[in-house]
């Protein structure tokens, strides 16, 4: 493996390390979830997600979300949970310059979907109170995710920014 490789390699995993902590996947049963999600995140090949093909993207973030779900451990292996973490690793990836230049994630910007959480689908209600009520990460099918996201990229048009990026705008307001 080549210097940049390498280094590529490095920041991946750190990337994971970063963006996959105890916060992100805190709730009960969900022991070891961490560690196997760093592990997946580790493995993916973000050029693939550098893409203009909405189809293609959704195809791909599907697929991932599948297999993530499959290498987490059995009780933390709900479909919310592992789009939330794979969607929160793709956001950092593209925050990350080194990983963003590298895999051209920017072409998929638009196609990255807001990680769905209880202070981002408060917000997203807030702006659309006929949405189905929110359960939690771990009672989240794809179904209602698709609603929440369509609603947050309105949310996002009238803010001029991608969905992705409406979730630093939120919680950083919190502090």
């Amino acid at each position: 493996m080549n210097l940049e490789r390498r280094l590529l390699s490095a920041i991946q995993h750190r990337t994971a390390r970063v963006a996959i902590g105890a916060s992100a996947a805190r709730g009960r049963g969900n022991r070891g979830v961490v560690g196997e999600a760093r592990r997946f995140m580790r493995s993916v090949k973000l050029a693939r997600f550098a893409t203009r093909d909405r189809v293609a993207f959704d195809r791909l973030l599907d697929g991932h979300t599948g297999r993530l779900m499959a290498a987490l451990p059995k009780s933390g292996a709900t479909w919310g949970l592992a789009r939330k973490l794979l969607n929160i690793f793709l956001r950092d990836s593209l925050y990350n310059g080194y990983l963003n230049n590298a895999y051209r994630l920017t072409l998929a910007e638009r196609f990255l979907e807001i990680p769905l959480d209880s202070v981002t689908a408060r917000h997203i209600l807030e702006a659309d109170p006929e949405l189905p009520r929110w359960r939690g990460v771990r009672h989240l099918k794809p179904d209602v995710s698709a609603v929440y996201q369509a609603a947050a990229v309105l949310v996002a048009k009238r803010e001029r920014i991608a969905r992705v990026h409406l979730d630093a705008y939120w919680w950083g307001t919190r502090e």
